[in-house]
């Protein structure tokens, strides 16, 4: 079994595609005002509009029913330097922790997301 795709509801589809491509860094595949995919190696990373407001998250315990997106890049301090220079709060600066290098930045709709550095 393989995981096909990822969808994140989002509240501001245009933020939210600036966000993901601009500041991160993702090729972005196509988009439409309900429905965005981007180019990622692997599981297909969706958005999709919602008009329900965004969940707070503390970056720590989620409840039940949250998911967390993760990401891999080959350098982990330049990602994480790029993060803090377009000013996206950082939850987890980068640290070795579960047998890899992970950060953890909140984007928009105060979702959390792990970033770990390829081996």
């Amino acid at each position: 079994m393989q995981i096909r795709y990822s969808i994140v509801f989002v509240s501001d589809m245009a933020k939210s595609i600036a966000f993901y491509r601009d500041t991160v860094g993702i090729p972005l595949k196509f988009e439409t005002p309900g429905w965005t995919e981007f180019a990622t190696e692997g599981a297909t990373l969706a958005l999709h509009a919602t008009g329900e407001p965004p969940v707070p998250s503390n970056g720590g315990d989620e409840p039940a029913g949250q998911v967390r997106l993760g990401f891999n890049v080959p350098n982990l301090n330049a990602f994480h330097e790029r993060m803090v220079a377009h000013g996206v709060p950082c939850v987890q600066e980068p640290q070795s922790q579960f047998g890899a290098r992970l950060a953890q930045y909140r984007g928009p709709d105060d979702l959390v997301f792990t970033v770990g550095e390829s081996a």
